[in-house]
């Protein structure tokens, strides 16, 4: 008599459908990666070879109209200097990052960095060597 069941379960595993998820959600990421935008407005910037490691940075941004955003906010060139006083505090670990279109005169770059703004002047004139 034989009283073995006809119907055995298989101990394998079909791998296949596995990777068919795998595969299908290493294309989401891949396609919605590119959708991501960076937080910085769309400006043509001339080529750098150099890098910024910081995390802790505020970016002064001049676009071709010679209009003035710090980060992503809009601001007046009168109002730059109040706004980054205001931000660095007493924070002199923070660093600003000048993004200047191309065709900006470089006189309105400068004029970010230079002794007509004191926010940044004073800043950093007190450093540990003075």
């Amino acid at each position: 008599m034989n009283l073995r069941g006809r119907n055995k379960v298989s101990p394998e595993f079909n791998m296949s459908s596995m990777t068919d998820i795998v595969f299908l959600l290493l294309i989401f990421f891949m396609l919605t990666s590119t959708m991501v935008t960076t937080n910085a407005l769309d400006l043509v910037l001339p080529k750098a070879k150099g890098k910024t490691d910081s995390n802790k940075n505020i970016a002064v941004s001049i676009d071709k109209d010679l209009q003035f955003y710090i980060d992503k906010e809009k601001i007046s060139e009168t109002d730059l200097e109040p706004k980054l006083l205001s931000i660095f505090g007493a924070d002199k670990t923070k660093a600003i990052i000048l993004r200047a279109e191309e065709g900006v005169p470089i006189e309105k770059a400068v004029s970010v960095t230079d002794g007509k703004t004191t926010a940044v002047s004073s800043l950093y004139k007190k450093n540990k060597y003075e």
